[in-house]
C-alpha cells in the first residue's frame, strides 16, 4: 500500500474537522443524539422537520466530533459519543425546535433517536436538560404571552374608567325616571 493511500484518511479527517469547526463556529446551540438504524423515510422526515425550523443535522464520527467539541470548550462524557451519533445545530430557537422534534411521540415510538446531550448559549447540557428544551415555548408563543401580560392592566384600567361615567349615567337615568313617576 502506498503512502498516499495511507495518508488519505488523515486528509479526509482533517477536512471533516475543518468543516465541522466552520459549521459549529457561529451556532447558539446543538443537540447530540443517538442516530439508530432509521429507514430512509424516517430519516428524511426528521431531517425535513429540522430543516423547516432552520436546524442543520450532521452525522459525525465520534472521535472527530469529540475533537471539534473539545476545541469549543465542551468535554463530553464517553457515553455521549458512542455508537451512531448525529448533531443538530443552529440558532437557539432552531435547537429548541430540534429538541421538540426529537421528543415527539412518533420519534419516541420509533425508538431509534435518543437525546444524549446538548449545548445552548455556551452551556453544556446533560440528556435530561437537553430534552427539557422541548418544553420551552417557541418565540411566537412567548411574544403572545408578553403582549397579553402587557395589555392586561391597561385593558382593565380602560374598562374601569369607562364604568364610572356609565354608572353615573345609569344613576342619573334612574333618578330621572323616579322623578318622572312621582311628578307625572
Amino acid at each position: 500500500m502506498s503512502n498516499a493511500v495511507k495518508r488519505l484518511p488523515n486528509v479526509v479527517n482533517r477536512l471533516v474537522v475543518q468543516e465541522l469547526t466552520h459549521e459549529f463556529k457561529d451556532v447558539d446551540g446543538m443537540v447530540v443524539v443517538s442516530w439508530g438504524a432509521l429507514n430512509a423515510v424516517e430519516n428524511e422526515t426528521l431531517r425535513d422537520t429540522l430543516a423547516e425550523k432552520g436546524c442543520k443535522l450532521s452525522l459525525v464520527r465520534n472521535s472527530l466530533a469529540r475533537r471539534v467539541l473539545k476545541e469549543k470548550g465542551f468535554d463530553l462524557a464517553d457515553d455521549v459519543l458512542k455508537g451512531n451519533t448525529a448533531i443538530a445545530y443552529g440558532k437557539a430557537e432552531a435547537v429548541v425546535h430540534a429538541a421538540k422534534a426529537f421528543t415527539t411521540a412518533e420519534v419516541k415510538k420509533i425508538g431509534k433517536v435518543k437525546i444524549r446531550a446538548g449545548v445552548l448559549e455556551g452551556r453544556l447540557l446533560d440528556a435530561n436538560d437537553a430534552a427539557a428544551l422541548a418544553d420551552v415555548p417557541d418565540r411566537k408563543t412567548l411574544e403572545a404571552k408578553i403582549v397579553g401580560c402587557l395589555s392586561g392592566p391597561p385593558r382593565s384600567l380602560v374598562s374601569l374608567v369607562n364604568q364610572v361615567p356609565s354608572g353615573l349615567v345609569r344613576v342619573l337615568q334612574a333618578r330621572a325616571d323616579n322623578l318622572a313617576k312621582a311628578g307625572g
